[in-house]
């Protein structure tokens, strides 16, 4: 039985990398009714660094430290090529459509092939809070996951203390599945987390209806 699973998570490996890597030399950009979901380049640090600088973001985010450096933003962009290319992750500025600009950002990491899953995760400038841009972009997101990465499940989290971003989880169909105890860290506070996730006929039985 182990030879034959190590053998099936290969080939699904090869499955889904191949499904991303056919467009590694142009990450597809996804578009909505306000918003342009892009591939992040080296110029956008600068309005990464402060957007995603403000204290606000990093308070409840695990990934984005406080300070945050226009360098940090820079090897972060870099960082996502590279995970995109090898079938890890795939990173999306939020941009709007009439104006131009950036207002956050979106995307999946974790990609699991054998497990056919990934956790989305999503943040929106202050500027730009109250508008529906992150769930606007995070359906996005989610459709590109389950029709051209062919995933099962996505999954996310938030803190308790966030319900906000649990409300934008529940409006894309995700279901809350447990409340992960002290799960994390932040500002030396252990925090609550609510695990949240959606299935791939969940997705489309909504979409049917």
């Amino acid at each position: 039985m182990r030879a034959s699973g190590s053998v099936r998570g290969k080939s699904l490996d090869k499955s889904l990398c191949g499904r991303i890597n056919r467009s590694v030399k142009e990450q597809p950009t996804l578009e909505t009714e306000r918003l342009v979901l892009r591939p992040l380049t080296p110029q956008d640090a600068p309005a990464l660094q402060r957007l995603a600088g403000r204290r606000e973001i990093a308070d409840t985010t695990i990934s984005i430290p406080h300070p945050y450096s226009e360098e940090q933003a820079r090897q972060w962009i870099a960082g996502t090529a590279d995970l995109f290319a090898r079938g890890k992750a795939a990173a999306f500025g939020i941009q709007l459509k009439r104006e131009g600009n950036l207002v956050g950002a979106s995307g999946l990491r974790d990609v699991e092939a054998e497990h056919s899953q990934a956790e989305l995760g999503f943040w929106v400038a202050v500027e730009w809070w109250g508008q529906g841009y992150a769930t606007e972009a995070a359906r996005a997101v989610v459709g590109f996951g389950f029709e051209q990465l062919g995933l099962n499940r996505i999954y996310a989290h938030h803190m308790v203390r966030n319900p906000a971003s649990g409300r934008v989880l529940a409006r894309i169909g995700m279901r809350p599945e447990g409340l992960l105890r002290q799960r994390v860290r932040k500002w030396e506070v252990f925090e609550d987390v609510v695990l949240m996730a959606l299935l791939r006929e969940e997705w489309a039985a909504a979409r049917q209806g």
